[in-house]
Order: structure tokens, then C-alpha cells, then sequence
């Protein structure tokens, strides 16, 4: 079995830290894509089309060629969304792995027009029924946004996939003058969850934001790529990503902030927190910054911990279990990004996915 080489940092570091990517070798990219129908749209008539091939375009980054060129030649479900100044209403995809659903290739393009302003949710989940078929899920998507000039975009992403399946997305930005993409991203699901994001400021004060909160358990293996290019004038990215893993769950993290010249006043911050409950589990991460410009600012960090001692001892001492006491904390960890998700019923269903996990 050839060993698969996904998610290349964009700056090579030495071989022996471990990040420059990820390889898998247990898993081979399936040839042939079935169809996908268990999909669940919310949006008002007109604002989206589906069926509709989209134009190849190569991306930027991605995942790795081999996914990219499978999405465009092979997705089972092709999806465009406008968003418009006058129809401002969400849009939500669910895609629900479910019979004889679990191979799914999706190629998603989202145009936000000048001065508009919403939402997108993108949720993608393993049905619990059929544990045995849907041990494989798949999934491998491309998610293109386009911002035009004063709009406002929020995306969020929900991986709800089981621990066995496999998660691949590649998701690219492109901010025109004055528009903010805001990204939040939930990453729950998948034996392995390989992510791809990246964010081109490209006119004058443009903004992006990624949060993201990750939790790990058994052998899952997460691996975090995001990028962005700052290319405009008092351009702005902010990074956040806070995550937990348990058992033998491993991840990397690799964040890079680009000052390209010209990109004079622009500022970008990231950081990136791993909270470690068990000893087995293991945390890599990346963050750097790179720049050609003088007049910027960039700040980046990134830890890892085990859980507070007296912290824990302290919520026991009050009557709950050792178990009941770490869900607690780690919510609390992710309680800042999750209740930047304006949707009620989503954010219960994100908590219950934690306690779930951590059981």
C-alpha cells in the first residue's frame, strides 16, 4: 500500500519535529464514488443550486492533489450559495451519513455579493444506526468563499463524524477591500481529520477569523493546516484554535501568517492551546510567521498542558465524579468559541457531542 502525504506546511522544517505533513499509510483514497443523497438543505428559494458542475480550480493549498483532483472530477454533490444584500437569511447543509450514504466527495462554492451579510453551516455527521457499514465513512471536500467587496460571511463547519471514518476539507478564502470572512470550526470526528484552511487577504483592510475547538480520543489523528496571506493595506487575521485529546489521540497544528509586501499596518495574531488528558496522548504544533514587509504585526503562540490538578480536585471535592469534573473543564475551555455560534440548538448539540466523547 503506497503511503499517502497530505497537508505540507508551506515552509518546510526540519524532518525531525514530525509536521511538515501527515502521511497515512492504513488508508487508501476509494476509486469508486457512489451517491451521496442524505442531504438537508435550510435556505430561502433561489439561494442555492445544486447539481451544477463547478469549474475546476486548482487551490492555493489544499489537502493534497490526489483529494483535490477527486473533487473535481469525481464529487457527488456539487453546491453553490449566494448571498445577496437584500436576503440576508442562513443557509445550513447537513450532509447525514446514513445507509447506504457514507462516501462523500463535495465540492462546495460560496459567493458572498457586495454588502451582503450571513451565515453558512456546513454539518456533516455519522448516523448511529449501521455502525458496522458506516465504520468507513468518507468524506472529501473542497469549500470555496468568495468575499466581495463591504460583505460579511460567517462559515461554520461541524465534523460529527464517527472515530472510524476518514475526514478530508480543504476550505479557501478570498476577501476583497473591507469584507471579513469569519470561520468557526468544530473538528470532533474521524479516525483521521485532515484540514486544509486558507485565507487570502487580498485588498485593503480586509479581515479573517479561525476558531476552532478539536477533541480527540482512542487513535485519532488530527492534523491542522491553516494559512493566510496578507496582501492589503491595515489588513487583520485572527487564529484561535483550543482543543483536548484523550487515550492515544495525537495531532498537529501548523499555523502560518504571510506579510507580503505591501501589506503595510496589517496585523495578525494566532495561538493555539492543547489540553492533554491522558499521558499516551501527543500534541505537535507549528505556528510561524513569515514576512517581506517592515510596518506590521504579527504575534503567535502555541502550548500544550495536562488538566489542572487543583482545578480538577477542587470540582470533586463539590460532589462531581473525576469524569463529570474533566467535561466540565474542557467545555469551559471551548465555552468562548462556542457561544460565538449564534444558533441555540446548534451550540446544545456541540455540548452533547463532548459529553459523548469524553464518556
Amino acid at each position: 500500500m503506497e503511503k499517502l502525504r497530505l497537508n505540507e506546511t508551506p515552509v518546510r522544517t526540519s524532518v525531525k519535529f514530525g509536521i511538515n505533513d501527515i502521511v497515512l499509510d492504513d488508508f487508501t483514497v476509494p476509486e469508486e464514488i457512489t451517491t451521496f443523497d442524505s442531504v438537508t438543505i435550510k435556505a430561502r428559494e433561489g439561494q442555492v443550486t445544486t447539481n451544477e458542475r463547478i469549474k475546476d480550480t486548482s487551490l492555493i493549498y489544499g489537502v493534497g492533489e490526489v483529494l483535490e483532483d477527486q473533487v473535481n472530477e469525481q464529487s457527488n454533490q456539487n453546491i453553490k450559495i449566494a448571498m445577496d444584500q437584500k436576503n440576508q437569511e442562513n443557509v445550513e447543509l447537513v450532509f447525514d451519513f446514513q445507509g447506504k450514504d457514507h462516501c462523500l466527495v463535495d465540492n462546495i462554492e460560496i459567493l458572498a455579493e457586495e454588502g451582503s451579510k450571513g451565515t453558512v453551516i456546513l454539518k456533516y455527521k455519522s448516523s448511529e444506526d449501521n455502525a458496522d457499514l458506516h465504520e468507513k465513512d468518507y468524506h472529501n471536500g473542497i469549500c470555496r468563499i468568495k468575499a466581495k467587496k463591504n460583505s460579511d460571511i460567517r462559515v461554520i463547519v461541524i465534523n460529527l463524524l464517527n472515530e472510524n471514518s476518514r475526514n478530508f476539507i480543504s476550505l479557501e478564502s478570498n476577501v476583497e477591500e473591507s469584507a471579513n470572512v469569519d470561520i468557526i470550526t468544530v473538528d470532533f470526528g474521524g479516525r483521521s481529520s485532515v484540514s486544509n484552511y486558507y485565507m487570502n487577504l487580498a485588498e485593503n483592510n480586509s479581515e479573517g477569523t479561525i476558531n476552532s475547538i478539536y477533541l480527540g480520543k482512542e487513535e485519532q489523528k488530527i492534523d491542522i493546516n491553516y494559512m493566510a496571506h496578507l496582501y492589503g493595506e491595515k489588513t487583520n487575521i485572527d487564529i484561535e484554535v483550543q482543543g483536548a485529546l484523550k487515550d492515544r489521540a495525537t495531532k498537529s497544528f501548523k499555523g502560518t501568517l504571510d506579510f507580503k509586501t505591501g501589506a503595510k499596518k496589517a496585523k495578525g495574531n494566532e495561538n493555539e492551546f492543547c489540553m492533554l488528558l491522558s499521558d499516551k496522548a501527543k500534541s505537535k504544533a507549528l505556528p510561524m510567521l513569515l514576512c517581506t514587509e517592515e510596518d506590521v504585526e504579527g504575534n503567535h503562540s502555541s502550548a500544550s498542558g495536562k488538566v489542572d490538578s487543583k482545578e480538577l480536585f477542587y470540582l470533586m471535592t463539590r460532589g462531581f465524579s473525576q469524569k463529570e469534573a474533566m467535561k466540565l473543564i474542557v467545555k469551559a475551555k471551548f465555552s468562548h468559541i462556542i457561544e460565538r455560534i449564534e444558533q441555540e440548538e446548534l451550540k446544545e448539540e456541540i455540548l452533547a457531542e463532548i459529553d459523548k466523547r469524553l464518556d
